[in-house]
Parts: structure tokens; sequence; C-alpha cells
């Protein structure tokens, strides 16, 4: 089964990487009936840059990127069964998963939010997930 590379216009590419270098990421990868979805982050399709310094705003974001990718794939965020959430400070989770619930609309899913370092200076919220498309 060959692995596919998908690829949005509409999202930015990720790998923190300096803007000369090509990122060592596919924003995602179809392998058979599922598609997994780079870890995201809160950045401007067109500028490349950190949004804002909110969670909020952050988490809408990096949400929107997300489901661009899921788009492009053949997906929506009804096709998602796991999400995994990286947030540089813990105590914003209230506020991320806030925001989270308000952008999901009542989607459900399995989800694992850890406290961590994303490798980008502003970047406060990292989020990856995994899609069924059978």
């Amino acid at each position: 089964m060959p692995k596919i590379l998908v690829q949005s216009a509409k999202a930015p590419v990720t790998g923190f990487t300096d803007a000369g270098t090509p990122s060592p990421l596919a924003q995602a990868i179809r392998a058979g009936d599922f598609l997994y979805v780079s870890g995201q982050g809160p950045l401007d399709p067109l500028t490349k840059k950190v949004v804002s310094e909110d969670i909020k705003e952050q988490t809408r974001q990096t949400l929107a990127n997300l489901v661009e990718i899921l788009q492009a794939g053949g997906a929506t965020l009804a096709n998602v069964v796991n999400m995994r959430v990286c947030l540089r400070n813990t105590g914003d989770f209230a506020a991320f998963n806030e925001t989270f619930r308000e952008f999901m609309q009542g989607e459900k899913v399995t989800r694992t939010c850890t406290g961590g370092t994303p490798h980008r200076a502003g970047v406060n919220v990292e989020i990856d997930c995994v899609a069924y498309l059978g």
C-alpha cells in the first residue's frame, strides 16, 4: 500500500526550519483508509507567522489549519478519530478546551493533551490528528 502525500496551499507547511530550507515533513499522509495529519500550530498560512499570543486565537488558527489539510485529504472533522495536543503552558488548558469545544461544534474525537515545549518561539499549542476515511 503506497503512502499518498497530501498538501493544502491554505495551510502552512510546518517543520519549523528556516524559510530557505524545505520542510522535511508532509502536511499529511494517506495510508489506506487513514489520513495522518502532522502537528499544526497557530501560523497564518500566508505569512507563516504566529497569529497572536492569545491561546484562544492560537487554538482557533491551529484547528483551522488542520481543517484545511483534512479537506485536502478528502476528510472533515467528522472523520477524525484521534487528536494529540501539546500546550506550552498547561495553565492554558481551560481556555484552550473552551475554544476547542466551540470549534468542534459537538463533534467527538479521542484526545490526549499534554504539556511540553513546541519548538517554535511563540507557538503555545500544537495539534495533530488521525482521520478514518473508510
